[in-house]
């Protein structure tokens, strides 16, 4: 029988330490839940292809350079989210929602080369180690940002991509005319362990052999 007043349930066992059990298991459920595709295994440093897919879905923004038209040419680094696709289906091309109120896009419209960088390290699964360290994987995918043509097919699989991971986009403000970007990627820079950077075609990044691996978030 419970009771309330002495907050004890039953046989003396404490009400309150009851529901501290209670809270406890629903956290852990919904850290589960909430963290369970980035809590996957990191692919075998030997698989470059596998690895480099993998921090794209899993990271969710990284730094995005421009050539800056402001600075008279000087590389401009900004803080960018991105998607590759909605979560679990994932392609590997970066895809952006930016405006031209920002220079990032401003200078993508004038000058298309750029790169994307995304980091192990904000995954979670690089531990105490430096962002620096080879073993905390670090990835730079360089090529063209290219304005998406806002009739196409394709801008409603960036319009998916992007809102099922940032879905605060949706209701960002009309007027600042945010539109649909994606990196044509031309080069990948990858490191994963020591040794150097992996040796890794954009074909080899863009059909990796991998039978089982989840790429979303």
């Amino acid at each position: 029988m419970i009771g309330i007043n002495n907050m004890t349930i039953g046989k003396g066992v404490p009400f309150l330490y009851l529901l501290y059990l209670v809270s406890v298991f629903l956290a852990v459920q919904d850290c589960v839940q909430g963290r369970l595709l980035s809590l996957n295994k990191k692919p075998d440093p030997n698989d470059a292809a596998a690895t480099a897919r993998w921090l794209v879905a899993q990271n969710s923004w990284g730094v995005l350079n421009t050539i800056s038209s402001d600075l008279k040419g000087a590389p401009f680094g900004n803080v960018v989210s991105f998607s590759d696709g909605v979560p679990g289906k994932g392609k590997g091309v970066p895809y952006f929602y930016l405006t031209a109120l920002d220079p990032t896009a401003r200078d993508a419209l004038k000058d298309p080369r750029a790169s994307l960088t995304v980091s192990e390290h904000t995954v979670g699964t690089c531990g105490k180690i430096d962002p620096e360290n080879p073993t905390c994987a670090k990835l730079t995918l360089t090529g063209k940002l290219k304005l998406i043509d806002q009739n196409s097919e394709e801008v409603e699989f960036a319009r998916s991509a992007l809102f099922s991971k940032h879905s605060e986009m949706e209701g960002w403000p009309k007027y600042h005319n945010f539109q649909f970007f994606k990196l044509e990627i031309e080069n990948i820079f990858l490191i994963d362990w020591f040794g150097g950077p992996k040796p890794l075609t954009i074909d080899e990044y863009l059909h990796p052999k991998m039978k089982e691996i989840a790429f979303g978030l």
